[in-house]
This record gives structure tokens, sequence and C-alpha cells, in this order.
């Protein structure tokens, strides 16, 4: 039976997509070896969707484990 993921979790898998494309097409296999790391909209993209994953959209706080 397929597990029920809500709509936060559904938004970070969508993003891990996006970044592992981009990881894929400049042949890298983490962000830590890529240049735009810190400027990276992507990357800051799913370091938010797991943020909002994890807190369910709480902006307090507050991480559903």
């Amino acid at each position: 039976m397929a597990e029920i993921r809500d709509e936060f979790e559904q938004d970070m898998d969508n993003k891990k997509e996006i970044l592992l494309s981009c990881q894929n097409s400049k042949n890298l296999n983490s962000c830590y070896n890529c240049q735009e790391i810190f400027a990276c909209q992507t990357r800051k993209d799913y370091v938010d969707a797991v943020y909002n994953s994890m807190s369910k959209g709480k902006t307090e706080g507050g991480f559903d484990f």
C-alpha cells in the first residue's frame, strides 16, 4: 500500500527531483562541489521545502518527526 504524502512532502519530492536534475546536468553528486552553492535558488528552494515538510508549514518551528 502506497504511503499518503501531504502537500509539503510532495513539494519536497518535486524540489528534490529538480535539485538532482541540476546536479546531474553539472556532473555533480552533491551541491557542495558547485561554485554556485551559496547563491543557488534551486538549492534554497529544496532546503526550504525540507524545512516546510518537517514543520508542516508552521513558521514558529516545532518539527513533526
